[in-house]
């Protein structure tokens, strides 16, 4: 069959000249349809090295001091978030020691220190970020207003994604940038990944719209890559080697990305400013929560987001890190530092470097340009999650990527303030299961202490019993302690939320916003122990081997069939049960104590349910509880979102399928003007799925019953290859 195959896509080789009926006709009518890409400019990328680093190759800044960051703000929140835990796990030893210590006191004392220093660095943070949002709220920074010189690319990656919306996203910014004036400032590029033969049919009728609508004043293009090899960070490494050098800067957006007109320009005004900066980082705010768990997200992001975002920008200052997505990026400094190189050995710990952005940011550090987060930018917007469910998807691919940085972490010549965002990154997921550890190993010590028999007298000869004791009191005092440190970062943000009238008055006033703080913080102390276990899942497979794969994200409304949800929530609610008892048969205080988390275990699969909701969201939304700033007053560029949408959506129910397609001769010299290229084939060298596709494309009589054959794999196949398409469009209709 390979040899029979091979004939076939030479044969559709040496036909590749051969034109479709009716093409004379209609080239007059396709004249002005420009290509899918401008013209290819290569530029090189390459592969950073993470085993050696030369300084001599260490750009030297342009600006006196502009890549030097203020070492006295790490002393402050840094150091304070030392001290904190050096007094918590002294106070902790203090309660453990009070008697004889036992191997499973100390592991306790262990994990303890572990989770404890993990909250006080975001405790110290959030401290300092509190009184930057109320300064900034005061007195907003002033926007520059220079008239922008420089090019900038603005690449929105997509897979498998809604085409109504993304292309409707580009179509709002691209126009809004436009009426600013500063339009021919910026090209815009549709960059696919798309698997989905019906989904890419779909995007290249949302571009054609596009085109249509805005393309006569602004650059708009799409491009579909043939392999979508090393996922998102390929896609965009693949646009900078064939057309970033046409560019000063990258504006990198997601699927679901939407950003004022004005941040867009400020932004890239600020990187003119400063010819030492390589990236800067938004704070994205969450929106179009639909779902309760959407809606939990994207009130935490508004209300606690800024007191966070704003701490961590300051002492981070020239060291800041990328989140993938709503940051701009100086092209020379992407392209020439921060080349992804792979992991030796197999996914999931080898492989493609998946949770790509933390790692560029570092090596653009390294390189020694400034890497920063603009706190003080508003405007900036992306979606969430709809459900548990899909936040768990999602959280198991980033678990995995951030896992793969304890490979990362010691490369040669990152600055520590790097590394610790790669162990930042480590541990939001590796604290689940030192979470989960802490709890199992303190029902151990609770156990020891009601079933083993004490020894009161030691080998020693003594007159006096030791007696096993703990210093309840301390202990007391030291949770209480901890529970402040684990709830300051919220409550900062609730009260700089309350201090501020205007803020306080758009998030629903003081009641609104009281009972929505309250309401959030419930939830998601029930939610907290469903996903320490589903985070715990999730390393535990990483280690031992398993991939996490690439699946599209899915948003709007997040109701699942509630045996699906039994199913994904089956482990959750036994171990529940398995706490319940053992907490039981110890002691009714330790059960009253562990009662928090085993509710949110017990009860998963109806919080499941109930916070994945669109109907209890709506609810929600219309009792104005977890309100934002951005439902009461509504931005201009969502509006104009909502509006422009329909647009699309109209469209897309006449968008052609693959039988129409290659039937109609407009529509397939239209499509081929998008495809992407391809290199041409070695001899030899068979893609089995192309020669497949090419096998029944030349047993087929028409192209209804070639169609019909096809798989959706191969349907793709078809659609990135140009002589299959003209082959398949040359058969009878």
């Amino acid at each position: 069959m390979d040899k029979l195959s091979s004939l076939k896509l030479d044969e559709f080789d040496r036909q590749s000249d051969i034109k479709v009926d009716g093409s004379k006709a209609i080239h007059s009518s396709l004249s002005d349809v420009k290509p899918g890409m401008p013209d290819q400019v290569v530029g090189n990328m390459p592969a950073q090295s993470l085993d050696s680093f030369d300084t001599k190759n260490k750009r030297s800044p342009i600006n006196a001091n502009g890549c030097d960051s203020h070492g006295g703000r790490r002393l402050l929140v840094l150091g304070s978030a030392l001290l904190l835990s050096i007094w918590g796990i002294n106070e902790m030893r203090s309660v453990l020691t009070v008697g004889q210590v036992t191997f499973v006191q100390y592991l306790f004392l262990l994990l303890f220190g572990l989770t404890f220093s993990w909250i006080t660095v975001a405790f110290s943070s959030s401290i300092v970020g509190f009184f930057l949002v109320l300064r900034q709220r005061r007195c907003p920074s002033e926007c520059l207003t220079t008239k922008l010189m420089s090019r900038t690319a603005v690449l929105m990656p997509t897979y498998n994604e809604a085409p109504d919306q993304v292309f409707a996203s580009i179509d709002v910014m691209a126009s809004a940038v436009s009426k600013l004036g500063e339009g021919s400032a910026f090209d815009w590029f549709v960059i696919s990944d798309t698997t989905d033969p019906d989904v890419i049919l779909a995007e290249e009728t949302c571009f054609h719209l596009l085109r249509e609508r805005i393309g006569k004043t602004i650059n708009v293009y799409y491009r579909r890559r043939h392999k979508n090899t090393a996922r998102k960070a390929g896609n965009v490494a693949d646009f900078c080697r064939r057309w970033g050098s046409n560019y000063d800067h990258l504006l990198v957006l997601d699927a679901d990305s939407l950003m004022e007109a004005d941040t867009i320009v400020e932004l890239t005004r600020r990187m003119e400013a400063d010819p030492d900066t390589g990236l800067i980082q938004t704070i994205p705010q969450l929106i179009n929560g639909t779902t309760l768990m959407a809606r939990l997200q994207q009130f935490a992001t508004c209300i606690y987001g800024p007191v966070v975002g704003s701490g961590l920008a300051w002492w981070t200052d020239k060291e800041g890190n990328f989140w993938g997505h709503n940051a701009i990026i100086r092209s020379e400094a992407f392209m020439s530092s921060a080349g992804l190189p792979d992991l030796k050995g197999p996914p999931p710990f080898g492989g493609h470097i998946l949770s790509h952005d933390f790692v560029e940011a570092a090596l653009i550090r390294r390189a020694g340009w400034s890497v920063i987060i603009a706190s003080d930018l508003e405007g900036s917007y992306e979606e969430s999650p709809p459900t548990m469910t899909d936040l768990a998807i999602r959280d198991r691919r980033w678990c995995q990527g951030n896992l793969q940085h304890g490979r990362i972490i010691t490369a040669k010549g990152l600055h520590w303030v790097s590394r610790i965002h790669l162990l930042t990154g480590i541990m939001s997921y590796l604290s689940s299961p030192l979470w989960l550890m802490l709890i199992m190993v303190g029902l151990g010590l609770s156990l020891q202490a009601e079933f083993i028999r004490p020894e009161y007298f030691a080998n020693e000869f003594s007159f006096f019993p030791s007696w096993p004791t703990m210093d309840a009191a301390r202990a007391l005092s030291l949770f209480i302690f901890t529970m402040i440190i684990l709830f300051t970062p919220k409550t900062l943000g609730f009260i700089s939320y309350m201090l501020d009238g205007k803020s306080r008055k758009s998030a629903g006033g003081f009641i609104v916003l009281t009972f929505s703080f309250i309401l959030e913080v419930i939830i998601s102390a029930l939610i907290a122990p469903i996903m320490m276990l589903i985070h715990s899942g999730a390393v535990m497979s990483i280690l031992i081997g398993q991939d996490s794969g690439w699946e599209p994200q899915r948003r709007g409304d997040g109701s699942l069939p509630v045996k699906y949800l039994f199913y994904r929530h089956r482990w959750h609610m036994i171990f529940g049960v398995f706490l319940t008892f053992a907490a039981y048969f110890n002691s009714l205080a330790l059960l009253v104590w562990l009662s928090p988390a085993i509710a949110g275990m017990l009860l998963s699969v109806p919080l499941s349910m109930l916070t994945g909701s669109w109907w209890l969201g709506g609810l929600i939304k219309k009792m104005h509880l977890l309100q934002t700033p951005d439902e009461t007053q509504r931005p201009l560029i969502r509006q104009s979102m909502d509006e422009i949408s329909l647009f699309y959506e109209e469209t897309l129910r006449r968008c052609p399928n693959l039988v129409e397609l290659a039937s109609n001769p407009q529509w397939h010299a239209i499509h081929l003007t998008f495809v992407d290229h391809i290199p041409p084939r070695p001899r030899g060298q068979v893609n089995s799925v192309e020669a497949t596709a090419a096998m029944k494309i030349s047993e087929a009589m028409d192209i209804n019953q070639a169609v019909s054959y096809l798989t959706k794999q191969e349907q793709t196949e078809v659609l990135a290859t140009p002589n299959l398409f003209k082959a398949l469009s040359n058969l009878p209709k």
